[in-house]
């Protein structure tokens, strides 16, 4: 089961190369960290959790809420007499929605958020979220996804929530910008991304957007990027709207971030000139951030936990930008064609690895004994206390990375364990 075994190629673009395909225990978070990002990013929505009180409380750890602030998201907590069949739940969820709005009129996409806990009982959010929706709809839009651990690791739970939003966007007419940016990004990003596509003379549209109202179009004529490499579940309902996926390199780094930029502009005819001159001084400015690093990094081994996605292009960047050296690539899972560009750039002796053995992949870390290790918050710790520096990899989701300004601070989360190292040794 865990021998190598070789992936063939999906399209002219695959990259033949042998990945280790393990099935055994995991080390994740769940899909409802996810909320954390994307509450920040659409202003006017409410993301309501049916779960437990643990589900409570790992969201408000993760997001680091004060007692006295108002968030966008809570967790409607499933009780004994629920459990008991005592309560009609999906009495109790209307009664829950209808106190939410009452307080908080601002609202104006509503997402029930279903967990490990909704799951295990088969309470059916999607027919309560139909119903809500039905009744609300002129003053609420209520969709419906899915935030459960269950085989699933953290950031699915974006895509889940995208999936959930593509049905959702209007059809596409003649003056709707054909280029669509599919991933959260922070708003510092999103507004150089678009001023770099403007500059161009490209019409871009971001999903999702920051308020529910300006949902993008999407019809046979969009082509999209994806601006995260675990979009699964949206680039295929994308495509089910008709749109066209543009392979590229994920945007992290110089080199990434102008291959994606470069995917689209040569699809939408810019020219070489054009496309030189708008993007220059941006490509200048990330090769001098990355720069600062490279002495930090350079020669250094590093080894990839599975756990957020990002792995693939997260090695490419650093082994081809800083020069580290990748021992083990681990990725939950392996979407061959949108990773393929990231893939083809990654030297044949890196190992793939998809899925997830922890005890297995732990015996091989300790063999390797790399500089880095990049692993999950469960995995850090243990880690540290044998000897190994360790960046946690959901720092990466948290943080602005993407792009050409922030390619030295994308850099600098790596060297910054190694740093922290060398001068506890002291």
């Amino acid at each position: 089961m865990n021998a190598p075994t070789l992936i063939p190629r999906n399209s002219g673009k695959g990259c033949d190369r042998p990945v280790l395909q393990e099935r055994g225990q995991r080390e994740v978070f769940c899909g409802l960290t996810g909320i954390v990002w994307l509450h920040r990013k659409i202003q006017d929505a409410f993301f309501l959790v049916v779960g437990s009180r643990t589900c409570a409380h790992l969201i408000q750890s993760a997001a680091g809420v004060m007692i006295f602030a108002e968030p966008r998201f809570a967790t409607a907590i499933i009780e004994e007499r629920d459990l008991a069949g005592r309560a009609d739940l999906h009495d109790e969820l209307d009664a829950v929605v209808g106190r939410l709005l009452e307080r908080r009129p601002d609202i104006k996409l509503l997402f029930l958020v279903g967990s490990c806990p909704s799951e295990v009982i088969k309470l059916d959010l999607g027919r309560a979220a139909s119903r809500l929706d039905s009744k609300l709809r002129e003053r609420v839009r209520v969709l419906a996804y899915s935030g459960s651990g269950i085989e699933t690791t953290f950031t699915q739970g974006e895509d889940a929530c995208l999936a959930a939003l593509v049905p959702e966007l209007p059809v596409a007419t003649a003056a709707a910008p054909r280029l669509l940016v599919a991933g959260t990004l922070a708003d510092v990003v999103e507004d150089r991304f678009k001023a770099l596509f403007e500059a161009m003379g490209v019409s871009v549209a971001f999903f999702p957007p920051r308020r529910s109202g300006e949902l993008p179009a999407v019809g046979p004529d969009t082509r999209f990027l994806l601006a995260q490499p675990f979009l699964t579940d949206t680039a295929r309902a994308l495509e089910e709207r008709g749109a066209i996926h543009i392979s590229a390199p994920f945007p992290f780094g110089e080199e990434g971030t102008t291959g994606w930029l470069r995917a689209a502009a040569q699809l939408f005819g810019v020219s070489l000139s054009t496309f030189e001159s708008v993007t220059a001084s941006a490509r200048g400015r990330a090769r001098t951030g990355i720069a600062r690093h490279r002495a930090a990094l350079e020669g250094k081994r590093i080894f990839f936990f599975p756990d957020s996605q990002l792995e693939v292009p997260l090695a490419r960047f650093l082994s081809r930008e800083l020069g580290m050296i990748p021992v083990e690539v681990g990725t939950p899972y392996l979407h061959r064609r949108h990773l393929a560009e990231d893939l083809n750039l990654l030297s044949d002796d890196v190992l793939v690895s998809e899925g997830q053995n922890v005890e297995r992949q732990l015996d091989r870390c300790r063999e390797a004994k790399p500089d880095l290790v990049v692993c999950g918050l469960g995995l850090a710790n243990p880690l540290e206390a044998e000897g190994m520096a360790t960046k946690w990899s959901i720092e990466l989701v948290f943080s602005p990375v993407h792009g050409y300004e922030h390619a030295g601070d994308l850099a600098e989360l790596f060297a910054r364990p190694l740093g922290r190292r060398d001068r506890l040794r002291v």
